[in-house]
Parts: structure tokens; C-alpha cells; sequence
């Protein structure tokens, strides 16, 4: 990573290990007053192995300088530890918030339940409500035939009747006339007490229904107001960053100038940086812990994932301290358009899950803040899952690191985190 202080804001994370400026700035300074001496730094001659020679006005800036710097970089620590307050608060409200989301689904899931119950009791209602209006036909054809023949009906028995046996069984057909019509009109009254009792049901299913949406109203309530909050520490952090870049860009040019000269010592530092970063990995990967599950296998994915996976293989590092910029690149070469911002940024708009069950392949898995360097304190870290518990990322060159070992590593902070990048299910 290029040593100059001035950065663009909208440069992509310098999250791992072996992309961050471990060695402070007031340490490079310091180193180049050891090594070279204040008259060197300067452009001032001097005799090989001499002590430094300075006038007093090349001193005097030295230890502005010096003064300048230490400022800057309790600041910068200042700054730093607030960010890991923000990032864990920011943790937090993730973490409600996926719960949430949880009851809120299931609560859906029972509604959707109960109309669809509401629904069919409508239907039993309709057909019920047909019957009925069959059988309220067919007795009021009854009645008003027995009303126009009520009168002369016995009467036209009696003279049409040829015995006194064949009068007794042509009124025992009216009686049992008679008796069909009591009968349906007992079926007309429990076909309405079948109504009544299935619009009792009806009502207390939409009541029921009527209380779980209000529940469902405050859940969604807590919810926008969990949004409202993350919303809010994101644009805190939006605003500690802009005083990061404010800080960097105050440094005098004398402090920059310095730096740059000293380049090959922190070229040395980065290099012993990186073994370090090494020797933590592999101490990270002995004591590493495995989260409960697995996520999803390689030879599972669908076309879009594995041209995600072909993409993570293929593209090459853009340089050290750049895991989103590559992650971005990753997605643009395999068509799927560029991931914009830093791996904190690309956890808090994209990765919602940190179930295993829930990884896919093709899916960005990042943290937001990680305490191993100050740069990824403030930017986390990103990296792309291809499969078979295996995350492809950028750490100034391109690795597969077992996901346990990579959730090991960078989750003390925060909890590593995995989603669809710019909201695109590679699965659908």
C-alpha cells in the first residue's frame, strides 16, 4: 500500500492484515530519525556515519513535525475506538433486527393461514346459503298449491272416493304430504343454524385475524424504529470517517514528504507486518472454532453462482487494502454489475444472515470492523463464499481460506455476516 496520507473517501476497505499501515506514522518517522538522521530527511548533506547535522531552524521543524504527527495519531486512535463502539452497537441492532424479521414471517405465514381458512368457510357458506334458498323454493311452491286446494280438497276426496278404505288411504297421503313439508321445513331450520353457527366462526376468524395484524402493526413498528437506529449509526459513521479523512488531509506536507522518503522502511515494516499476519492466521487456524453447520457446496450452485465462483478465481488482486474493490470487480467481470463501497459498507446494505444454513455459494461474507489493524477497525473486511465452507478473498493477493478460520479471525468485533451483493439472488 502506497504510504502517501491524502486518500480518496471513496476507496474501497483496507481490511486485512497485511493492507493496513500497522507501523504508525509517528513510528516511521521515528525510524527514519534513526536511520538517516533530521539532515538527511531534509535534503541536507552529511558524511556517512556521522550524527546527524542540523541547523536550529531544521530542528525546530522536526519536532513541529513530530508534534504535528503524535497529535494526529492519538486522534486517530481516539477516532478508531469509537468506530468498534459504533461497529458493536451497529452488531447489536443487526442482530435484533434479524430476530425480528423471524417472528414478523411466521407471524405473516399465520395470517395468511387464516384467510385462507376465511376464505373456504366463505365458500361452505355460499353453498349452504344455495341450499337453502332451493329448499325456501320448494316449500312456498307447497304451501301456495295446499293454500289454492286447501278448500275443496277434503271435499273432492270424499266424492272421489269409491269406498271408505280408498277414502282412509288418499287421506293417508295427504298426511304424509303434510309430513314432507314439516319435514323440510325442520331441514330449513338446521341448514339455518348451520349458517348461523358458520358466521359465528367467520366473525371470531376475523377478529383473531383483526388482533394478529394489529401485533404484526407494532412489530413493524419496532422494526422501522431498529431501521431508524442503524440509519442513524451508519450516518455517525459516515461522519467519523469524514473526520478520519479531515485528520489525514491536515498533516503538513513536511509529514507527508517524510513519509515518502521513508518508503523502504515501511516497505520493511509491511513485510514483517505480513509474516506476523501470517503467524496469526495459522495460530487463528489451530484454535479456530467451526460455527454449528455448512454452507452450501460447490457442486450445488446454480449457473449465476458459478459464474460468481469462476469470476473470485479468475480476477486478479487490484492491490493490497482493496478487498471490496475486488469484490466489486469480481461481480462486474461475471456480469452482475459493480458492488459500490467499503466492506463495511457492503455488510450493512447487502449481508443480513449469520446462519450457516443461509450461506450460499456466490454470496459476500464480511464484518463491518475487525481489531487487527486500525484500518480494519474503522472498514472491516470482505471476501466472496465459493463453496464448501471456502471464502475467496483479497489480502494484497487473492487466497481461499477455510470459512471457520475466516470467521475466527475477523469476527471478535463484530459477527461475520453473508447476503446476496446488491440485493441479486443468484439462486432465483
Amino acid at each position: 500500500m502506497s504510504q502517501q496520507i491524502r486518500r480518496n473517501p471513496q476507496r474501497h476497505a483496507i481490511d486485512s492484515p497485511s493492507c493496513d499501515t500497522a507501523v504508525s506514522r509517528r513510528a516511521a518517522i521515528q525510524a527514519a530519525f534513526a536511520a538517516a538522521g533530521a539532515a538527511v530527511l531534509f535534503g541536507l548533506p552529511r558524511l556517512a556515519g556521522a550524527e546527524p547535522q542540523a541547523s536550529q531552524e531544521t530542528t525546530d521543524k522536526l519536532n513541529n513535525a513530530q508534534a504535528q504527527l503524535d497529535d494526529a495519531q492519538e486522534q486517530l486512535d481516539e477516532i478508531s475506538s469509537q468506530f468498534e463502539d459504533l461497529s458493536r452497537q451497529l452488531d447489536d441492532t443487526l442482530g435484533q433486527i434479524e430476530t425480528l424479521q423471524g417472528q414478523i414471517d411466521t407471524t405473516q405465514a399465520n395470517i395468511d393461514q387464516i384467510e385462507q381458512d376465511i376464505s373456504d368457510t366463505q365458500d361452505d357458506i355460499d353453498l349452504k346459503q344455495a341450499q337453502l334458498d332451493r329448499k325456501q323454493e320448494v316449500l312456498a311452491t307447497r304451501v301456495t298449491s295446499s293454500y289454492k286446494t286447501g278448500k275443496t280438497g277434503i271435499l273432492s276426496l270424499l266424492l272421489s272416493s269409491d269406498s271408505f278404505d280408498e277414502l282412509v288411504s288418499k287421506l293417508h297421503y295427504v298426511d304424509k304430504i303434510n309430513a314432507s313439508d314439516q319435514e323440510a321445513i325442520e331441514e330449513i331450520h338446521a341448514i339455518q343454524d348451520a349458517l348461523e353457527q358458520q358466521k359465528a366462526l367467520l366473525e371470531q376468524q376475523k377478529e383473531e385475524l383483526e388482533q394478529q395484524m394489529a401485533e404484526l402493526e407494532q412489530q413493524m413498528s419496532e422494526l422501522e424504529q431498529l431501521k431508524s437506529q442503524q440509519t442513524q449509526q451508519l450516518d455517525d459513521m459516515k461522519a467519523k470517517k469524514d473526520e478520519v479523512q479531515q485528520l489525514l488531509d491536515s498533516l503538513s506536507q513536511d509529514v507527508k514528504d517524510l513519509i515518502a522518503q521513508r518508503d523502504a522502511e515501511i516497505l520493511a515494516a509491511a513485510q514483517a507486518e505480513e509474516e506476523a499476519r501470517r503467524a496469526a492466521e495459522e495460530a487463528a487456524r489451530q484454535g479456530a472454532t467451526s460455527i454449528p453447520g455448512d454452507g452450501q457446496s460447490a457442486i450445488a450452485a446454480g449457473t449465476a453462482q458459478q459464474r460468481v465462483v469462476d469470476s473470485a478465481y479468475s480476477t486478479p488482486s487490484p492491490g493490497a487494502g482493496l478487498c471490496a474493490g475486488w469484490v466489486s470487480m469480481v461481480f462486474a467481470n461475471a456480469g452482475f454489475g459493480s458492488v459500490p463501497g467499503n466492506a463495511d459498507d457492503q455488510y450493512a446494505n447487502w449481508c443480513t444472515s449469520s446462519s450457516k444454513s443461509n450461506l450460499k455459494v456466490g454470496m459476500i461474507i464480511a464484518v463491518p470492523s475487525h481489531p487487527h489493524t486500525s484500518a480494519g477497525r474503522i472498514y472491516g473486511h470482505v471476501g466472496v463464499y465459493v463453496g464448501d465452507n471456502t471464502v475467496r478473498d483479497n489480502v494484497g493477493y487473492i487466497r481461499s481460506i477455510d470459512v471457520d478460520q475466516w470467521i475466527s479471525y475477523y469476527g471478535p468485533t463484530s459477527t461475520p455476516r453473508w447476503g446476496w451483493a446488491n440485493g441479486i439472488n443468484l439462486e432465483g
